[in-house]
């Protein structure tokens, strides 16, 4: 480590006040209960047990975090793969179920190489094997014997599942399937764990039978020697190199050349083929083959609200430390640099991705609880009924991971300029969250291709209402209300009634959803010519069940008898400024539907608006302490607690930086490049 700073730098302090006492000033002028908050979101429970976890982590040598900005590849790497397996050694030591490993993991706040075995591997062995295949692959998986992954997307395909090329042919003499890369763009890509870790991967191929294809299925397919590690025969597997981010994941390739498979390596929950006729065996219902997708885009949207929190409290809490310039009308006599956080430009920035954090919170919490009903319904009798809440699990799934998936990335974008240049350094703890974050934008489908996905089911919803079908859900509902009302129109009080705020959310659905269905079923008008159309209605959509689930989270007993008055008033400023925020930003479709008229826009703008930022900005700091991030897990500079900012930036780059223990040697005519080299030798 590069030596200790002299002591006339030690004794150096930031000149006015400090962000220790800045930090104070600000949580003394708020009555928001940061404590009661946070349990509202997490309960105690799950704050308790993310301190015992975070105290287990932070007591192993393995998982400090000092050396992770300045480690390149390889090097992370090797550490993530460490961590890895002291993670999975402490959950069997601890006896930790599957939320706890989660835990450890967004604490930690960085892939290791079993992060797909975990998840989307154990998730769809779970989910789409029989009991049989239970036994034969996940028990070894639950015992990491099995290390595996979830290889779907290709070098030519990613969201276009149909599209694949990767081909599993059945063998009805010795009941086997093969296996086979038929062209370069067949080539699994991007799998995560697959790089270098599993020895297993759940592989997405074509089910070809007497050569007629039945679409995409997944196969459990062996790639590595169980004892060697080495790649089995006809298999060339590898690493795709280094990323914008996520690089201490190993994200791969995989290729087959004509590898044989038995027929239990189909997983046959839903659909298969029977070992002695070769006769497909068809799913009670396609979109139950595509369960671990819906149950990760559901996750996503949840997972959301933190992502973006992690941002949104690194950049609140550096705005109100970082003092620049003075205000314009100030008098003489006003002496001192303003807070950042008090200039409304920063407020409008900051303030809306805050009530954002909370309303994607919450709709995830709802989004999560529609896909375990699911769950629940599928593990009864077999029914028809039971499957009828799929399409609405699938289009809200799609929606929902489109539209706040895009906020969440977008939103740390956001939260890292408005840290000014300090936010450019990996210090700050931005750049390096968003880039990780950011492919989740594209995978488990393109956020611009899932909005095609939504339009199809509101245009078919809409085709019901249409033939005087029943409502048989909230939106159908919705869009029977609109044509009933159509002619009579709105008149919504969007300013001074939150639930007319939210019908006027749902109008404008019902209005882009009519006006869709009219280019193409009356114009008949070519699907590819409506994709921007089918792209505003899925995010119209979108910020509908957002704006909903909030409202539904403050009308919800719970809330009020959980939360004190002034903190749950807190809450409805954030619900209004989340909601007149989407609404000011698509007032064009707002004022055309009719669900508001110009001078309510202007209001919302103008006073509403402004007012609600003045209101929420003595709060921030508070608002984004009740997330309990702690301060190992952001791994901020300008995101500490206490506010101690540029003394930690300092010490992190003079102290800790290993590029300071070596001397250049900078004259073009020496060969010499170090004149001495003095970092500490690996173990």
């Amino acid at each position: 480590m590069p030596p200790p700073n002299p002591d006339w730098v030690k004794a150096l302090k930031p000149s006015g006040l400090n962000g220790q006492e800045l930090l104070e000033q600000e949580r003394a002028k708020s009555n928001v209960n940061v404590d009661q908050l946070a349990e509202f979101l997490h309960t105690s429970q799950a704050l308790e047990r993310n301190a015992r976890i975070l105290e287990i982590l932070q007591s192993h040598p393995v998982f400090d975090k000092s050396q992770n900005y300045f480690n390149g590849r390889i090097e992370r790497i090797e550490a993530a793969l460490a961590r890895g397996k002291a993670l999975r050694q402490l959950s069997v030591k601890h006896q930790w179920d599957q939320d706890e490993y989660t835990v450890a993991n967004d604490l930690i706040s960085e892939p290791t190489p079993y992060g797909l075995h975990a998840t989307m591997f154990m998730k769809t062995l779970q989910e789409q094997g029989t009991p049989e295949q239970h036994k034969v692959f996940l028990e070894k998986a639950q015992n990491y014997e099995y290390i595996g992954c979830y290889a779907q997307t290709e070098l030519g395909h990613g969201s276009n599942v149909r599209g694949l090329e990767t081909t599993a042919t059945w063998n009805q003499q010795d009941k086997t399937f093969t296996i086979h890369s038929p062209h370069l763009t067949a080539s699994k890509w991007w799998i995560g764990s697959l790089g270098k870790a599993a020895n297993h991967a759940v592989v997405i191929a074509q089910l070809i039978i007497d050569g007629k294809t039945y679409g995409p299925h997944p196969f459990v397919v062996q790639i590595r020697d169980l004892k060697t590690h080495k790649p089995l025969p006809n298999v060339h597997v590898g690493d795709i190199g280094p990323k914008f981010g996520y690089n201490t994941m190993d994200n791969g390739f995989l290729l087959f050349n004509k590898v044989k498979v038995p027929h239990i390596s189909l997983l046959s929950r839903f659909s298969g083929v029977d070992p002695e006729t070769g006769k497909y065996i068809r799913p009670q219902n396609p979109a139950l083959v595509y369960g671990t997708m819906t149950y990760i885009r559901s996750t996503i949207v949840l997972q959301s609200g933190s992502v973006l929190a992690r941002g949104v409290t690194i950049a609140v809490r550096y705005c109100a430390v970082r003092r620049q310039f003075q205000d314009r009308d100030s008098t003489n006599d006003e002496l001192g640099e303003n807070q950042v956080i008090d200039y409304t430009m920063v407020q409008h920035r900051l303030l809306p991705l805050l009530a954002a954090t909370y309303a994607l919170h919450f709709t995830g919490r709802a989004m999560l609880r529609l896909y375990n009903e699911n769950q629940k319904r599928l593990a009864g009798p077999a029914s028809k009924s039971s499957h009828d809440i799929l399409p609405d699990l699938h289009a809200t799934s799609c929606a929902l991971k489109a539209f706040s998936s895009t906020v969440a990335a977008e939103g740390l974008e956001v939260c890292r300029r408005a840290c000014g240049g300090h936010g450019y350094s990996a210090f700050s703890g931005i750049g390096s969250w968003y880039a990780d974050y950011l492919p989740t934008v594209t995978w488990e489908g393109d956020n611009y291709m899932l909005t095609q996905q939504v339009a199809r089911y509101l245009l078919k919803s809409a085709r019901a209402v249409l033939k005087g079908k029943p409502a048989s859900n909230d939106i159908s509902g919705v869009l029977a209300e609109f044509k009933a009302r159509q002619d009579i129109g709105a008149a919504f009080d969007i300013l001074d009634n939150d639930e007319d705020l939210v019908k006027a959310f749902a109008w404008r659905v019902a209005f882009l959803t009519f006006e869709a269905l009219k280019h193409r079923d009356e114009e008949k008008q070519a699907w590819n010519s409506l994709l921007i159309d089918f792209w505003r209605l899925s995010t119209a959509f979108a910020q509908y069940l957002i704006v909903k689930n909030f409202y539904e989270t403050l009308q919800d007993q719970a809330t009020t008898s959980s939360l004190d008055p002034a903190t749950t008033t807190m809450l409805r400023s954030l619900f209004h400024l989340f909601a007149l925020n989407y609404l000011q930003s698509h007032a064009s479709e707002f004022f055309t539907s009719g669900a508001s008229t110009v001078r309510q826009i202007q209001l919302a703008r103008t006073k509403r608006t402004l007012s609600l930022l003045k209101e929420i900005r003595p709060h921030a700091v508070k608002l984004v302490d009740a997330w309990k991030f702690s301060d190992w897990q952001l791994d901020s500079s300008l995101g500490r607690y206490d506010g101690r900012v540029y003394e930690d930036m300092f010490h992190r780059a003079s102290e800790v930086n290993p590029l300071n223990d070596i001397t250049f040697d900078p004259y073009p005519d020496s060969s010499v490049l170090f004149q001495s080299d003095k970092r500490a030798s690996k173990l």
